[in-house]
């Protein structure tokens, strides 16, 4: 008989492969950002690729978002395929003019000619004293640019194909990591597999109700939907995966099979993704459905630094049992079900800085 291990590795290890396969059959690609060649390594997804490809391909720069960004989107226009890296999406709201009025725009004012293949890297946070200025999670924001693709992977998995895809498309994506999922490990294929960029994944069948979610709500997603199985209701959940451009097919046709839907942000609640896909659901599936959509997102103002204050600030996987109970008119008793061992701010034990 023979037994077939299945390879783990961290989203970060998955990030760092993605990264090296890239540079490594594309010699135009190239590595920068703040800490890019440290020894943290940016919470080690460049660990070890200067030595590798040498500091022209793989080099820090000053500590100037704007400026740098703005090299960045020149060495896409003459030909190289830049990976840029930012250790926190607040960062990088000071490039803002580099990215929507310069990569966004090139391909459409040049009459399709010329295109910016720039990959940029955002890192979120939240929990653990993060604090307003470094805890945003703004993909409504970039998905409201025309000619910005952003991607929000969730699982080890999906962040090397995406990433792999990210890099080889011709036009600017934005890829969104959340911190929390940096050390979550999973089953990672050796290969060089791109995954499609716009392509949700259904991670979950199930018949009662769809839940659609992005980045780290998924794994909420998943804790909630298994407390609900044993509960006797059957959760059919979507990973976006991408939320620019949306997969709206797969959620229509895990709604015309479920008739309900409950969408998960990881952003605040006016002006979010959340919302512009319910919108389109009631446009489009208002005769397949048979409650009221509903939506999670974080509340609309900003998230304190205080311990005490974030306690109720997120959404979780227990606050999603309740609701769907509620949707759906059912008693389920939540217990003690959903307390955890480390504190709330924080994923887990394991989870460590540097911050």
């Amino acid at each position: 008989v023979q037994i077939i291990m299945k390879r783990l590795i961290t989203f970060i290890e998955a990030i760092r492969e993605a990264t090296d396969q890239s540079m490594s059959r594309d010699k135009n690609v190239i590595l920068f950002g703040l800490g890019a060649d440290d020894p943290k390594s940016i919470f080690g997804s460049t660990d070890g690729l200067k030595k590798k490809y040498s500091e022209k391909r793989v080099f820090d720069v000053p500590t100037s978002e704007n400026a740098m960004t703005g090299v960045g989107i020149g060495a896409a226009i003459n030909g190289k395929k830049p990976i840029m890296v930012h250790q926190r999406l607040d960062f990088f709201l000071l490039a803002m003019d580099q990215v929507v009025n310069a990569a966004a725009k090139w391909y459409f004012m040049f009459g399709n000619q010329k295109s910016v293949p720039i990959t940029i890297r955002l890192i979120m946070g939240r929990g653990w004293g993060q604090g307003p200025t470094h805890s945003q999670n703004l993909q409504a924001w970039f998905a409201h640019i025309p000619g910005l693709k952003v991607v929000m992977p969730a699982t080890a998995s999906d962040a090397k194909g995406l990433l792999i895809s990210s890099i080889n498309d011709p036009n600017p994506v934005i890829f969104m990591e959340h911190r929390w999922l940096h050390n979550l490990k999973g089953e990672v294929s050796k290969e060089y597999k791109p995954i499609p960029i716009g392509k949700a994944n259904i991670i979950k069948k199930g018949s009662d109700i769809t839940i659609v979610a992005m980045s780290y709500m998924v794994i909420e997603a998943i804790h909630a939907a298994e407390f609900l199985q044993k509960n006797g209701v059957n959760c059919e959940i979507i990973d976006l995966r991408t939320v620019a451009p949306i997969d709206y097919e797969t959620i229509y046709k895990s709604i015309s099979k479920t008739k309900n839907v409950l969408i998960l942000d990881s952003g605040t609640l006016d002006g979010s993704i959340s919302g512009e896909i319910l919108s389109k659901v009631v446009d489009e599936m208002w005769e397949d459905l048979e409650l009221k959509p509903e939506r999670m997102a974080m509340p609309n103002f900003p998230e304190s630094t205080s311990f005490a204050l974030t306690k109720d600030y997120h959404v979780n996987s227990e606050k999603i049992v309740e609701k769907i109970s509620k949707m759906l008119e059912i008693n389920i008793d939540t217990g003690n079900s959903f307390k955890k061992d480390h504190p709330h701010d924080v994923p887990g034990e394991w989870f460590t800085g540097p911050f």
